[in-house]
């Protein structure tokens, strides 16, 4: 299976939407909206020509609507409102919407045409590239679901001017794991970025080097057999604190989990493949004085445990880590026993 999506990095919204849109088999064109992006983001692209007689399905926001109820909602909406094999469905939101949008088209009628428009910086850099959709389940992240490519993906900044800061620290989080993934040079420009005050020019220079590194990777491997694992750093532990967080009703972003993630992987990496002390204390300082801490105790080491062997990257219930020895210099399918991952919880708390 070769990645067949194709990334627009836009600087002409319309244009490029329309091109893509021309490109697009379509009877008649669908877009998936969250009610935040209903009032933010619909605006600046509702007026299109090229959407010409469009319908909207609106769903609710944050992460804990991705599920079933909301997916049965869409595919109701695309039945009722005349979808037929031929039609187009365009995601326009973040990771969220990006995710079940791309499920539901790929499951529709055996499977209808999609366009991803993200509009946070966590779908641009991550969630709206390399076929990854699905929905959460049986209190699960991302349980259900398709590897499947939308047709385009169109990236464009403007959107970021919708983001609260939280929301941008969310997707850069994101952008930090490729560049530890990637080299130095990347890796030294994304911890001295200022994420108080973003100078969005650069960001999106920068939003497209995270790309780059995301496409090239998937390139590669689009089925996660090998080195696409390099993506999940941060990812097992950070999956487990989302899960965490979202069971006890305190929900936070994709991008904070994946950057408390990184903490306990990076400790990790420094006990046990040889990442350099340094800048692991470099990266960890960054993430703290942005991200801040998550709250949990050593009561809860056994649930985090838990969670961490229900990651789909497992195989017969051993728990999978990436591991970096270096910057760039990845180590896939990397065990740890309970006591080591204790102890990078326990770095995690007191580091």
């Amino acid at each position: 299976m070769k990645n067949n999506q194709r990334i627009i990095i836009s600087d002409n919204l319309e244009q490029d939407l329309t091109n893509a849109i021309n490109q697009c088999e379509h009877d008649k064109i669908f877009i998936l909206i969250d009610s935040s992006t209903e009032h933010l983001c619909l605006p600046l692209i509702e007026g299109y020509q090229c959407l010409n007689g469009y319908d909207t399905i609106t769903i609710g926001t944050s992460d804990t609507v991705k599920n079933l109820d909301t997916l049965d909602k869409v595919w109701t909406n695309l039945g009722n409102g005349g979808a037929s094999r031929h039609s187009l469905l365009i995601n326009l939101g973040g990771g969220m919407v990006t995710d079940l949008g791309g499920f539901a088209a790929s499951t529709f009628k055996r499977g209808i045409n999609f366009i991803n428009i993200p509009t946070t910086l966590l779908a641009m850099v991550d969630a709206s590239v390399g076929g990854k959709t699905g929905i959460n389940y049986n209190g699960l992240k991302n349980e259900i679901g398709v590897f499947n490519d939308s047709k385009f993906v169109i990236l464009n900044t403007t959107f970021l001017n919708t983001l609260d800061n939280m929301n941008i620290c969310s997707g850069y989080a994101e952008m930090l794991k490729h560049g530890l993934i990637s080299n130095e040079k990347m890796w030294a420009e994304l911890i001295s970025f200022d994420l108080v005050n973003p100078d969005l020019a650069k960001l999106q220079r920068m939003v497209a080097d995270s790309v780059s590194v995301k496409e090239q990777i998937v390139d590669k491997d689009p089925l996660e057999q090998g080195i696409r694992k390099a993506l999940n750093f941060g990812h097992t532990a950070g999956h487990a604190f989302e899960s965490f967080a979202l069971k006890q009703g305190r929900p936070i972003l994709h991008g904070y989990a994946v950057a408390y993630g990184m903490i306990c992987e990076l400790y990790l990496s420094a006990a046990l493949v040889g990442f350099p002390t340094d800048k692991m204390r470099q990266t960890v300082k960054f993430i703290k004085e942005y991200y801040g801490l998550f709250d949990f105790t050593c009561n809860d080491y056994d649930h985090l445990l838990e969670l961490m062997t229900h990651d789909k990257k497992n195989t017969a219930g051993i728990i999978n880590f990436t591991l970096l020895s270096g910057i760039g210099d990845i180590k896939i399918n990397q065990t740890a026993t309970k006591e080591e991952i204790f102890d990078s919880l326990d770095f995690f708390r007191e580091g």
